[in-house]
Parts: structure tokens; C-alpha cells; sequence
């Protein structure tokens, strides 16, 4: 273990493979936020395409108690169009993220690390806003066919949800070493 983490670091103190490693990891962030807004925007067409064919036939017109079929299927298109659009805001700082590395005049100024630090926390935080609108439209889905599974289907995204955004002691003592090793990182880099 302790020679795989050598290794790593070696690569990670290479500038070359380490512009090249952050520079992928950006290009897969934004692969990725890149097939969520696809799918995201094909659903919300679908959706509204449904809605639509539905509400035009002549049965639906006359009928005054179909109203909440129309209001259910107008939530899940919301909540797709908000994973869209986060999903795009992502991609944005992303690909601004990914030119801001690669520019070699930002190397050993604080401040310009900082803000390529805050764009791609910004990207992180709009595809986690956009993975959280998916999670979302599955209950709204379920809703389709009654209260009782939409209840079902609430408790057990409350529990993945739980799961997914608790950490454990392995994960905090990863992330206690790797700040005390970026401030020593700091320190070195830009001394007092």
C-alpha cells in the first residue's frame, strides 16, 4: 500500500501528468454532466410530447377531474428542466475549470489558484444540484400511481440519501491528512 501511494504521489508531483490528470478527470466531469443534461432534456421532451397527446384528446377535455394527472406530469417535467439546467451550469464551469488549468501563467499565484479552486467547487456543487433533481423525480414518478407507493418510495430515497451523504471515520481521516498535506504543500509553495 504504501508503495502504491509513493508511486501516486511521484506522478502527482510530475507537472506534466498531473496537468494531464486533472485536465481528464474534467473531461470525464464533464462527459458526465454532459449525458445527465441529454437524458434530462430527452425526458422533459417525452414528458411534455405525453402531456400534450394526452390533453388533445377529446375524452380529457370534457372530463373536470383530470387536472391532477396534468399537475403530476408538470412536476416531473419541472424537475427534469432543473436537472437540465444545473446539469448545463456544471458543464460551464467545468470547461472553464479545464481551460484555467492548462493557462501556465496562474502557477504560483494564490489567488488565481483559489478562484480555479472556486469554479470547479461551483461545477461540483450544480452536478450534485442536478443528480439531486433525478433523485427527486423518481417518487414524483411514482406519484403516477398513488399516494402510497410515491409514501414507499420517499422513506427509501430519505434512506439512500442518508447513506450517500454520511461519511465515515475512513473518510474524514482521509480528508484530515490530505488538508494537513496541502498546507504543508502551502507552506513550501508560498512561504510566509
Amino acid at each position: 500500500m504504501q508503495l502504491l501511494i509513493t508511486k501516486k504521489l511521484r506522478i502527482l508531483q510530475d507537472p506534466l501528468k498531473n496537468g494531464v490528470l486533472a485536465i481528464q478527470t474534467l473531461r470525464n466531469n464533464i462527459m458526465a454532466s454532459t449525458l445527465l443534461a441529454t437524458i434530462a432534456i430527452t425526458l422533459s421532451s417525452l414528458i411534455s410530447v405525453y402531456v400534450s397527446n394526452e390533453s388533445s384528446s377529446s375524452t380529457r377535455l370534457m372530463n373536470k377531474g383530470s387536472v391532477m394527472p396534468s399537475i403530476k406530469f408538470f412536476a416531473i417535467l419541472i424537475c427534469f428542466l432543473v436537472a437540465f439546467l444545473c446539469n448545463m451550469q456544471s458543464i460551464r464551469y467545468y470547461a472553464h475549470t479545464s481551460f484555467l488549468v492548462s493557462v501556465p501563467s496562474f502557477r504560483g499565484r494564490k489567488d488565481a489558484i483559489e478562484y480555479v479552486a472556486t469554479n470547479l467547487n461551483r461545477g461540483g456543487f450544480f452536478w450534485s444540484l442536478g443528480l439531486r433533481a433525478f433523485y427527486l423525480s423518481f417518487p414524483l414518478f411514482v406519484w403516477v400511481f398513488g399516494p402510497i407507493p410515491m409514501f414507499v418510495c420517499c422513506c427509501v430515497m430519505v434512506f439512500i440519501l442518508y447513506f450517500l451523504d454520511i461519511t465515515n471515520y475512513f473518510t474524514r481521516d482521509l480528508y484530515d491528512h490530505s488538508v494537513n498535506d496541502v498546507e504543508d504543500l502551502e507552506s513550501a509553495v508560498f512561504p510566509a
